[in-house]
């Protein structure tokens, strides 16, 4: 399970986050949405710990993420956003870098090396350098090292961003096939990924939750459209009141 408790972030006197407390467990794949400057990215990364909350906490698996950081990071496999990585080093390097870092080793660290570098298709460029590499590669060496020890919950940030049509398609077939035992979390502001993947969406703006319902259950309220309920909350138009009854 993922909950957050009174998770906040300020800088100075700037709220980026305020006073968010939710919960999901195993089976769920959780949209996380907002427009650009919501809160999103700095929810993720406090989340798994990169940055430390000015007030609240956050516990992955019964590990708080403050008083138990690195257990509470050993279950955890992170997308951040841009997917950071070593642009001088291949893929199979920095592959073989996380399995070091994971502790991963024998025919466990094999089988996982191999099974990553299958399902993201990255065998034709495993030995070529990563800042030359497209965005879409990019992304998929990104994915591919924060699924390599099989963790039990996964947090992407925009995990499909730079990838053309075909590759999009894949990913979410990935998703989705891995959401039957595993938490995940996609931050995301792309509508589409929510309709496709996604069982429960909670939307944020200035840091704070909006609405927490299911997909289906909001683009029934925008007429078919979740992008009209995605304006009319984060644009501060009020749901038609027995829709935010529903919401709730």
């Amino acid at each position: 399970m993922l909950e957050t408790k009174g998770l906040t972030k300020r800088y100075g006197r700037h709220t980026v986050v305020d006073d968010l407390s939710f919960s999901c467990k195993p089976g769920e794949v959780l949209g996380f949405l907002g427009p650009n400057g919501a809160g999103k990215s700095t929810t993720m990364k406090m989340v798994t710990g990169f940055v430390a909350p000015s007030a609240g906490t956050a516990s992955i698996c019964g590990h708080d993420i403050l008083t138990d950081t690195l257990a509470a990071q050993r279950r955890i496999g992170y997308l951040p956003e841009g997917a950071p990585l070593y642009a001088e080093m291949t893929p199979q390097q920095f592959l073989d870098f996380v399995a070091d870092i994971r502790g991963l080793s024998g025919n466990e660290r094999r089988q996982r090396l191999d099974e990553v570098i299958t399902l993201l298709h990255l065998a034709p460029v495993l030995n070529q350098s990563i800042d030359t590499l497209s965005k879409g590669f990019k992304r998929r060496v990104g994915l591919a090292q924060a699924i390599l020890h099989d963790p039990d919950v996964l947090i992407l940030d925009e995990p499909t961003d730079g990838l053309d049509p075909n590759q999009k398609h894949e990913v979410r077939q990935l998703i989705r096939s891995m959401s039957e035992e595993k938490l995940i979390v996609i931050s995301t502001h792309i509508l589409e990924e929510v309709n496709a993947v996604c069982t429960r969406a909670i939307i944020i703006a200035d840091g704070r939750i909006l609405v927490d319902d299911t997909p289906k259950n909001l683009t029934e309220q925008g007429d078919g459209d979740l992008d009209v309920v995605f304006r009319r909350v984060t644009q501060g138009s009020d749901l038609p009141e027995k829709e935010a009854d529903s919401c709730t």
